[in-house]
């Protein structure tokens, strides 16, 4: 199953994929369909009653690590980012003026299903509830270190889009065989495969789980294959992950922007 969350009438709904349209699940309106042009798309995450931890993976593809002239990492590295930097599919993503490369970074997001401490890696994908299109864009002109990423870097608002759907975990018997690409204006530039990640799905949440909680609706975002490019204002980007979906975003100015709903 594909579930959404979208703003429609006013009001914020859930909604499944049916025969190429949107279903709601809103009481009031449940069955009513919905094309994909008459929605505003928000993050596929529901509501959650804590602060939701967002965890993302640097340098998880052998090949996007040789193409920065890095050796691949010995254990997962890191970094969390703030709630507010996740707008949904078809929303603008603000490329601060002046600078030089912003590129995108096509993910698979990773959405726990329930409470997850000291998980073992065996009984790793029975805590996932189900798996996204992500797209954590960089700035690299305020990189300092590659494997730590300052949060100018990777924590501004509106730099990760996610959607448009979550895919139940039943539904992607193998998460880690799944091809991704990205293309720029309809240009294909990025393509590669889940089964190339130095850490895998199962590995992270055996590694954070050994020393932190993961509650449901806590995302990992896994990291991106080689072949990101800056990205200019007017850029239309779509991330897609091969069984969970086409991710489209674009970039607009700062001085010119237009807000994205994130919620």
């Amino acid at each position: 199953m594909k579930l959404a969350r979208i703003a429609w009438a006013g009001a914020v709904h859930e909604a499944i994929e049916s025969d190429g349209q949107l279903e709601l699940r809103t009481p009031a309106f449940r069955g009513r369909r919905l094309s994909f042009d008459e929605v505003v798309w928000l993050p596929p995450l529901a509501p959650v009653p804590r602060a939701r931890t967002v965890l993302a993976l640097g340098l998880n593809y052998a090949d996007h690590a040789r193409e920065l002239a890095f050796k691949p990492p010995e254990e997962p590295l890191a970094f969390a980012k703030g709630a507010a930097s996740l707008i949904g599919h078809r929303a603008f993503t603000v490329r601060p003026d002046g600078v030089q490369n912003m590129h995108y970074e096509c993910e698979l997001a990773v959405v726990i299903g329930r409470e997850a401490k000291n998980v073992k890696k065996g009984d790793a994908h029975d805590f996932v509830g189900g798996y996204s299109v992500a797209n954590d864009y960089a700035i690299r002109d305020y990189l300092e270190n590659w494997y730590r990423p300052n949060l100018r870097v990777k924590n501004r608002d509106t730099c990760t889009p996610i959607g448009p759907w979550l895919v139940d975990a039943a539904d992607v018997p193998n998460p880690m065989n799944l091809r991704l690409t990205t293309h720029v204006n309809g240009v294909l530039t990025q393509q590669g495969t889940t089964a190339d990640m130095v850490f895998d799905v199962a590995t992270l949440i055996e590694y954070f789980s050994s020393f932190m909680t993961l509650y449901p609706g806590d995302v990992i975002l896994t990291g991106t294959p080689d072949g990101v490019v800056d990205c200019p204002v007017g850029s239309v980007v779509v991330c897609e992950i091969e069984g969970i979906g086409a991710l489209q975003n674009t970039l607009v100015s700062e001085s010119n922007r237009t807000p994205s709903p994130t919620r």
